[in-house]
């Protein structure tokens, strides 16, 4: 298939990427991703490798657009996973104490305080 990657013409096959792209060890991935066997790859890597060149002269889009029309599963930025917040020294010995409820004030502890 012709496909453009940084205004320059490329006929892709799916064999031919797969071919490319055997024993690529693949990258860790931040942002966009294209499955290729049982291997996810960034799709700026996938990119560099099947056209030779710079990751800077084309965008995650056109690679994306050219793995997703010869079948291959491209997948988008996946938000990173929440964030606990973190334990104030108070809370954290409560946890590590095992919270317990606050104890309900009692009739003469209420009339001393009111």
């Amino acid at each position: 298939m012709r496909c453009v990657i940084a205004r320059f013409p490329f006929d892709l096959t799916k064999g031919g990427v797969l071919d490319s792209m055997k024993g690529i060890k693949p990258e860790a991935i931040t942002g966009e991703s294209v499955l290729i066997g049982r291997r996810q790859y960034p799709v700026k890597q996938v990119g560099e490798v099947i056209t030779r060149q710079d990751r800077r002269d084309f965008t995650g889009g056109e690679v994306t657009r050219a793995m997703a029309r010869l079948g291959f599963t491209c997948r988008g930025v996946q938000e990173p996973a929440p964030v606990p917040s973190a334990l104030t020294p108070l809370q954290n010995a409560s946890a590590m104490l095992g919270e317990t409820r606050p104890a309900m004030p009692d009739a003469a502890t209420a009339a001393v305080a009111g």
